[in-house]
């Protein structure tokens, strides 16, 4: 009878043991989430800056590490296999590594890769439309269709980033430029990028970079929410807007990514640790976003 009386007491101490610590962590996550009026005040500031947000705000911002990525190494074999059917003509030269097909060019250059072919990758013809004025474009989801089957089968673990359409001095269709940057987790490693230039005569251009991704290090760092540091944005806006300007500035995007200030140029060298910043397209700028260290809510000029 007292055996039952005491398990009966160690059970009901394991409840309120297990509340406890539930209640510990809600009161936790709680912490790290903005409050509807944080929300409506950072908005209302905006407004008051003539700055248009068009995604919503991320209401949760939990602390989170940094990310260890190893400096940029390729196996040049593979290369050769993807862009020349492993039949390539090797150039000489002291300072690079260039490879030649008959009419494609792959060059390696301090950890950058850069191929062309002006005749398209693999002769893969995107589907064009043929306008009044006798241009030739493409839609971005005619596009998609060819970088997204050659991402998908050489380089799975990169995601589409940013997209938009590139125009010549006069106004007119050049091609379809595609950022595809490596997820990891979750989040993108910004500098993990490959470079997707598509005309209607198909790939012409790609530009590469990337490192192997090691995991995470060293311990959670609370980051500032994202209405602290739209409110380091607004201070940036002044400076970038024109003072007798009435346009307002309109953020298309913003998310959170990992990002480098500065990475190793040497093939097999050391590493480097990247560390989580926002980002913040606008209108008109679509390739190029303003960074803002997440630690420290300040922004790389």
């Amino acid at each position: 009878m007292e055996w039952e009386r005491a398990k009966t007491y160690i059970i009901f101490l394991f409840v309120l043991l297990n509340l406890g610590l539930g209640g510990l962590r809600f009161a936790e996550s709680r912490r790290y989430i903005m409050t509807p009026e944080q929300e409506r005040s950072i908005l209302s500031l905006l407004q008051q800056n003539n700055i248009i947000m068009h995604p919503r705000i991320m209401r949760h911002s939990p602390p989170m590490r940094q990310l260890n990525v190893s400096a940029f190494y390729y196996d040049n074999d593979m290369l050769i296999d993807i862009f020349f059917d492993g039949n390539a003509t090797h150039i000489l030269d002291p300072h690079q590594y260039i490879f030649e097909g008959e009419n494609s060019r792959l060059t390696i250059l301090n950890g950058f890769i850069w191929y062309g072919n002006p005749y398209g990758f693999r002769s893969q013809v995107p589907t064009s439309t043929l306008t009044a004025s006798g241009q030739h474009i493409i839609s971005h989801s005619d596009a998609l269709t060819l970088t997204n089957a050659f991402m998908l089968d050489y380089f799975p673990t990169f995601r589409k980033d940013v997209i938009f359409d590139v125009y010549d001095d006069e106004g007119s269709f050049v091609g379809v430029h595609i950022f595809y940057t490596e997820c990891y987790q979750g989040h993108l490693v910004q500098s993990n990028f490959i470079n997707i230039f598509v005309t209607p005569v198909g790939i012409t251009q790609i530009e590469m970079q990337f490192g192997r991704i090691d995991g995470h290090s060293g311990t959670f760092r609370p980051i500032f929410a994202q209405d602290e540091v739209l409110l380091t944005f607004v201070q940036l806006a002044q400076r970038i807007r024109p003072a007798d300007s009435d346009i307002p500035i309109v953020i298309t995007s913003m998310d959170l990514v990992y990002f480098a200030e500065s990475v190793t140029d040497q093939r097999g060298g050391t590493g480097y640790t990247a560390t989580p910043f926002y980002r913040i397209f606008i209108e008109g700028n679509e390739d190029i976003p303003f960074l803002i260290n997440a630690f420290t809510n300040v922004s790389i000029d």
